[in-house]
């Protein structure tokens, strides 16, 4: 119910002090429990935002043993509640640890209870922050997506989401230009499916992927018995894709004489298939991607350059998995919540030290080795957390950071790099993001206020 009081866990052995702290707290449903059974029953039985607990309890009222083992106990099944211990006998630092250890705050014995209510009060006002912080981090992860499937927190990758979205409505052939892995064909799927040609066929190719001697016919089609083995006449791709896109991946890799039939089908509209003497009109746009250096190929004539310009009136540069800054550990759990559900469902996320190594890895084979390794480690795994050595990693090199003359953009770049990281570690937590970077939540505002950046 919305009227419903917020509920209160009270964990305290002294009967006097419980029913005391019970009365203070009218306006809240208190729970009371005085020893770490009776504390974690009423835990996962009324979840409870917010904990008062007393660190001496039976059979250890002189220790804190009982008191950091419930804590732990509550740190692992909640991490999220707010947990106030109390430290008596001025052992201010057992305090201090159980702060170290997930702890909200500390209030001192004996009891001022006023004192008490007031640290109550903010918790329950941080947590509820928190929530709002999750929940728009949950919608926020509706706009991680971009061109409806594609994972990003990137500036870089927003930019080519940008730029697509841009071009799509048009009919200029896009060229898509980067390392194998960066996820060319989802790309060029985005550019199909924010156009106009939607309802239509999606189709790709990869040129390096077939013969020389059979190319022509995948792309053009072939009448029967243009040669042997044509025992029916067949569609190309391109005519497959009439109406619609066709991908063409690695566009680098197409023989000189099929560049010639490529470039007169861009000009004319017009394609003959393989044995055909009819042109026959289609209209079919042309999206291509390549990682080779098309322009050093042009100078060594094994690529044409008037079907360069006809390929490429629209250049879309993608960068590598290693400059998008925060995407890899976004990803990662989005390929891990894929494929636990598919194929080990005990696997519930990764150890910090995964998500240091992911942070951290170079990415040479960029997306497609990320989703590789995860999917591996998803496989092979025994326990819930997958760890480093599940994505065998291995030792992380020592990157090799570039002279930079301004100090002031070098850490401004800096600080840029570990806030995207840690947003996307936190997955849009304000607070988890500013506890990984070691300051306030204040301190966070301001920098994204001061770099214009998005939680």
């Amino acid at each position: 119910m919305a009227d419903a009081k917020p509920t209160l866990l009270i964990i305290e052995d002294d009967e006097g002090l419980q029913a005391q702290l019970k009365w203070a707290y009218e306006d809240f449903n208190v729970v009371i429990a005085g020893d770490r059974d009776a504390a974690l029953a009423a835990l996962r039985a009324e979840m409870p935002p917010v904990v008062t607990l007393d660190l001496g309890l039976p059979p250890d009222p002189d220790g804190t043993s009982e008191g950091f083992a419930i804590l732990n106990a509550i740190m692992e099944l909640k991490p999220d509640t707010k947990v106030i211990v109390a430290s008596g006998h001025g052992a201010r630092e057992s305090a201090l640890q159980a702060i170290e250890q997930g702890a909200y705050d500390f209030y001192q014995k004996p009891v001022d209870i006023e004192a008490l209510g007031l640290i109550v009060e903010r918790a329950y006002r941080l947590q509820t922050i928190e929530n709002e912080n999750r929940q728009l981090a949950e919608k926020a992860g509706e706009d991680k997506t971009v061109l409806g499937s594609m994972i990003t927190a990137a500036p870089e990758m927003t930019k080519v989401a940008r730029t697509i979205e841009r071009v799509a409505n048009t009919n200029v052939s896009v060229m898509l230009l980067g390392a194998s892995g960066t996820g060319k064909e989802l790309l060029a799927r985005g550019v199909h499916d924010e156009s106009e040609r939607r309802d239509k066929a999606f189709v790709a190719i990869n040129c390096a992927a077939i013969p020389e001697n059979l190319l022509e016919s995948e792309l053009f089609g072939h009448e029967k018995g243009a040669f042997t083995g044509a025992v029916k006449t067949t569609e190309g791709k391109i005519e497959m894709a009439n109406g619609g896109t066709l991908f063409l991946d690695e566009v680098g890799d197409i023989p000189l004489p099929l560049q010639v039939k490529l470039l007169r089908f861009l000009q004319e509209r017009v394609i003959e298939r393989i044995g055909g003497r009819k042109p026959i009109e289609v209209d079919t746009r042309i999206v291509c991607a390549t990682h080779q250096n098309l322009e050093a190929m042009i100078g060594e004539g094994s690529f044409r350059e008037d079907l360069f310009y006809r390929l490429a009136e629209i250049v879309v540069k993608i960068p590598p998995l290693s400059e998008r800054a925060g995407d890899a550990v976004l990803l990662a759990k989005a390929f891990l919540a894929r494929f636990a559900d598919e194929m080990n469902p005990k696997v519930k996320g990764f150890a910090p030290d995964a998500l240091t190594a992911i942070d951290s890895w170079t990415w040479p084979g960029n997306v497609r080795e990320l989703e590789n390794r995860v999917k591996r480690a998803v496989i092979m795994a025994d326990a819930k957390l997958i760890s480093s050595e599940d994505l065998d990693l291995g030792d992380l090199e020592e990157e090799e950071a570039a002279a930079a003359l301004n100090l002031k953009a070098a850490r401004e770049q800096a600080d840029r790099k570990m806030i995207r990281q840690a947003l996307a570690r936190s997955e849009g937590n304000i607070s988890n993001t500013a506890k990984l970077l070691g300051i306030s939540r204040p301190t966070l505002y301001d920098l994204l206020k001061q770099y214009d950046m998005q939680a």
